[in-house]
């Protein structure tokens, strides 16, 4: 059987899955793991072919492994690659849930990367964390937290999602209300150190804080927010039962209200330039997209220069140069989650007007709006 090399873990894939193109975010995980000089005692709850705990223990050091997967096949692999890699873990052929269940030890990192929602996995997965805890959650199943299915979001996360160019970050933000409410009710808050979205898939890293403040805390991060499907302008507003607004208040149209989602920080801007220190090398793209994070402010939600040059009727505008003209006044960087879009902490009146200035000093006529 062939040999797969990633990282520095060789393994035989058989008849388990593997992705090769997820080995960008299994760098970015290694990367995590070494700037934070994490130790003790791992978890992979959803295994595989064991890659994730392999690389975990050759290139960060956790050695001391638990390795779980429903699947027995799956498992068979894993412990093979795992004997194969020197890494003396303990594979078990079991589900999370039966494992949390009997489980009397807690752990200091655990990895839990599903096929679809990690919904059901991280209530026990919690059930086996303590203070300081590094949990990291993956989900693939976007369509669900982006959108295009809205019901089975609030089904499945208890949250109404966004279907328009908020959706990636939106999406995130629910994941992370999400954990944010199942960890409260183990006295655990949330602090969120990197929040991915990239390709298909969405990926928390976290640190778990201990204490009634703490849970509390956190669940005081999130809230709700409203989009206006005619300027594009967006609003929100922390806390368990805010007043949200119902009308926009640049064009007057009405709004679309969306969570309850995670309104707080998604990075710890140090830690990731710490990652980009421990970086060597970028064949995956790792490094290309923590760098883009590394430069995004960091601030609920975004505007998309296609959707307000639409709203204007214009033709597009360079988003370096309208970032250029919010920088003169406000906060503004390109984001990760939207390719042609700005963060910012202008309003949308103010993102239209840098817009038109730009448009205007390139020659290209703007028509004028009358808004209150």
């Amino acid at each position: 059987m062939d040999l797969i090399e990633e990282g520095s873990a060789k393994i035989a894939v058989g008849s388990a899955f593997y992705n090769p193109k997820m080995a960008k975010l299994r760098d970015i995980s290694v990367l995590f793991l070494r700037a934070l000089e994490a130790k003790g005692k791992l978890l992979d709850a959803t295994a595989a072919t064991g890659i994730r705990a392999i690389r975990y223990a050759k290139e960060a050091g956790l050695e001391d492994a638990v390795i779980l997967d429903i699947n027995t096949e799956a498992a068979k692999s894993a412990k093979k690659n795992a004997k194969a890699n020197g890494l003396k873990a303990r594979v078990l052929n079991e589900s999370v849930q039966e494992f949390a269940g009997s489980c009397e030890e807690a752990f200091d990192v655990i990895d839990v990367d599903p096929f679809g929602t990690p919904a059901p996995l991280v209530h026990d997965v919690l059930k086996v964390s303590k203070r300081d805890t590094l949990l990291m959650v993956t989900a693939t199943d976007t369509a669900t937290l982006c959108g295009a299915e809205s019901d089975a979001c609030l089904k499945i996360y208890a949250s109404k999602p966004m279907h328009n160019e908020l959706c990636h970050e939106a999406g995130t933000r629910i994941l992370l209300g999400f954990v944010a409410r199942e960890a409260a009710q183990f006295n655990f808050g949330i602090e969120p150190l990197l929040c991915i979205s990239d390709m298909h898939y969405i990926r928390l890293f976290l640190r778990l804080k201990t204490g009634a403040n703490e849970a509390v805390g956190s669940l005081k991060s999130s809230g709700f927010g409203a989009y206006c499907n005619n300027c594009h302008g967006f609003y929100y507003k922390r806390g368990i039962v805010p007043a949200v607004d119902t009308q926009c208040k640049y064009c007057g149209s009405e709004l679309q209200a969306f969570g309850p989602l995670w309104l707080g920080n998604l990075h710890d801007k140090k830690l990731i330039s710490k990652m980009l220190k421990e970086s060597k090398g970028d064949s995956n793209g790792a490094q290309r997209l923590l760098e883009k994070i590394q430069d995004e402010l960091d601030i609920p939600f975004l505007y998309s220069l296609p959707r307000i040059t639409s709203y204007l009727k214009s033709t597009s505008a360079r988003l370096d140069a309208v970032i250029d003209e919010l920088k003169k006044k406000h906060n503004a960087s390109r984001t990760h989650f939207e390719e042609n879009a700005v963060k910012t902490d202008a309003t949308v009146r103010e993102v239209i007007n840098a817009v038109k200035t730009v448009l205007k000093r390139n020659g290209i006529k703007v028509r004028s709006r009358s808004h209150p």
